[in-house]
């Protein structure tokens, strides 16, 4: 079955007959079904318009929306590779960090060892020195204990012996810690 459009109306021809209907009021009839038809015929063309506008604008917005989605994809996955960067960077820092305290911990424990090396010498200088200013007092000590009481010691410098005295020796021993 064919679609009856409105020119098909407009050209209908209709047979005559004695009984038929009022030939005015049939022609007014088709005309308003006419006019009826090309007004939906209109509508339906606009609206087929309108569809295809709607149509291509929902194909707009979809690739629209397919570019953000890849554009939020893609956001996220650089902001995942700025995190992972950062946080390699920040490793990196606390080990550079820990290094370089370790290797200052490592000089402030060789400093320390040195200065107690130094510290040691230096006792050991000490009680060295010690040692030989005990045992020199000690020979001077013993060499005054042989000299007899009667032999004048040699007067020490820068002093006088005073109305013919012999200066007196004092025997006593020194004690050095």
């Amino acid at each position: 079955m064919e679609k009856i459009t409105p020119i098909d109306i407009q050209h209908k021809s209709f047979k005559k007959a004695l009984q038929g209907y009022d030939r005015a009021e049939v022609d007014q009839f088709l005309d308003e079904v006419i006019e009826t038809l090309e007004d939906e015929a209109h509508q339906r063309v606009a609206l087929e318009a309108e569809i295809a506008d709607l149509k291509e604008r929902i194909s707009h917005f979809k690739a629209m929306e397919e570019s953000l989605q890849n554009t939020l994809v893609l956001a996220q996955r650089t902001a995942d590779e700025v995190k992972a960067s950062a946080h390699k960077e920040a490793d990196l820092i606390r080990e550079q960090a820990r290094l370089a305290a370790e290797r200052e911990v490592a000089t402030y424990n060789d400093t320390i060892s040195e200065v107690r090396r130094e510290q040691q010498r230096t006792v050991e200088a000490s009680e060295k020195a010690r040692s030989e200013l005990r045992s020199l007092l000690m020979t001077h000590l013993a060499l005054l204990e042989k000299v007899p009481p009667a032999v004048a010691a040699p007067p020490a410098q820068g002093a006088q012996i005073a109305d013919g005295a012999a200066p007196k020796t004092d025997t006593t021993r020194i004690q050095i810690p």
